[in-house]
């Protein structure tokens, strides 16, 4: 399977010999306060998380099981368990991919992407910085924005009585 990440690699790797800075999606890459080698993440990822979280990947709609999850409680990172979003912020946008209007605090962030001819805004993860989704401005009320995350890059907890 050919990745963004996979593409983007190849293209640093020969930015890098050529003496200048790397550049991941259109943005300076960074650095995150959680990191593991490809060979560590491999270990604790599926086939299909890693193409996603560490290869900026996207799954296909509609086979993601978080989609129909309707319960109180928080989505994590599925890379390192950041807590991300909440379930009060999700909804059903129709597109096949778990929805929210808002992250939560200091648990996303957003870099510039620019492949494929589009421009986006990815969301990573705050932690490991693991692809999450992009993020549109078509969502509904009170922020107008639409977070669409791949639920293979999530993972769920139920809240707590």
């Amino acid at each position: 399977m050919t990745t963004r990440r996979s593409f983007l690699g190849v293209l640093a790797g020969s930015t890098l010999a050529s003496g200048m800075t790397a550049w991941i999606g259109g943005a300076r890459a960074e650095t995150f306060p959680l990191t593991r080698t490809d060979a560590e993440w491999r270990k604790r990822l599926t086939s299909d998380q890693f193409a996603v979280l560490r290869q900026e990947g996207t799954e296909r709609p509609f086979t993601s099981k978080l989609l129909d999850e309707h319960r109180h409680g928080t989505f994590t990172c599925a890379g390192c368990d950041q807590a991300a979003f909440s379930s009060d912020t999700k909804f059903d946008s129709g597109t096949g991919w778990p929805s929210f209007w808002k992250p939560l605090d200091h648990g996303v962030g957003e870099t510039h992407d620019s492949t494929f001819g589009m421009q986006r805004t990815a969301i990573h993860c705050a932690n490991c910085g693991g692809h999450l989704g992009h993020v549109f401005n078509d969502g509904p009320n009170p922020t107008g924005l639409r977070y669409c995350m791949n639920g293979v890059a999530l993972g769920f907890k139920l809240a707590t009585a």
